[in-house]
């Protein structure tokens, strides 16, 4: 009896090593792209709908989401690493008006179930890590030229969007979010002819 139970100890305790190492040396699996997941999802939700539509018109609440993210992170950044009166008080604008615009996007997209991305994509990530190696007016320069450039795709994802969309709540949307887009646009390139004029 002894034996037995001695027997099936060491066979528990022999099984429990093995899961344990198997569990370690297990890969850990790359992580998914938020973008990508959110746009997969999208995908499955809605292509056994009659049309596609909202399979296409989720595509421009993801990437209004994407922009939002990353704006409301480099403007943030902005406000702690820039000693310039001008960087400063235009990222912590921005910053107000994405928040508020990315609390639009979530309940627009809860709405439509829609699955947007939550965190920063792997690119934007990128465009935030190049930026934080930068400082004093290197950094000012080249936080103009991401809002410059965001605010440029931004504009013209959501000018389709407007035109597009077959949603109507999506179209109304979009036509809302155009004329304040185009605003912060016009403010990021007053700010970069202001910083490319720094020594």
């Amino acid at each position: 009896m002894k034996k037995t139970s001695l027997l099936l100890g060491k066979l528990f305790l022999g099984a429990a090593v093995l899961s344990l190492s198997l569990v370690s040396c297990k890969q850990e699996p790359k992580q998914e792209d938020p973008k990508e997941m959110a746009e997969d999802s999208n995908e499955e939700k809605f292509e056994d709908m009659p049309n596609d539509s909202l399979e296409d018109d989720s595509s421009y609440l993801v990437a209004a989401a994407e922009i939002n993210r990353a704006e409301i992170e480099l403007s943030k950044l902005a406000q702690k690493k820039s000693t310039n009166a001008d960087v400063k008080a235009l990222a912590k604008m921005m910053e107000t008006a994405h928040t508020k615009a990315e609390s639009d996007v979530k309940a627009l997209a809860g709405k439509k179930n829609i699955t947007i991305p939550v965190a920063l994509t792997e690119d934007k990530q990128e465009e935030y890590n190049k930026l934080n190696e930068k400082t004093g007016n290197d950094f000012d320069k080249a936080f103009a030229d991401d809002l410059v450039s965001g605010h440029e795709k931004a504009v013209s994802k959501i000018e389709k969007a407007a035109e597009k969309a077959k949603d109507p709540d999506i179209k109304m949307w979009a036509a809302n979010m155009l004329p304040a887009l185009k605003e912060h646009l016009a403010s990021a390139k007053a700010l970069k002819e202001k910083t490319d004029a720094l020594k």
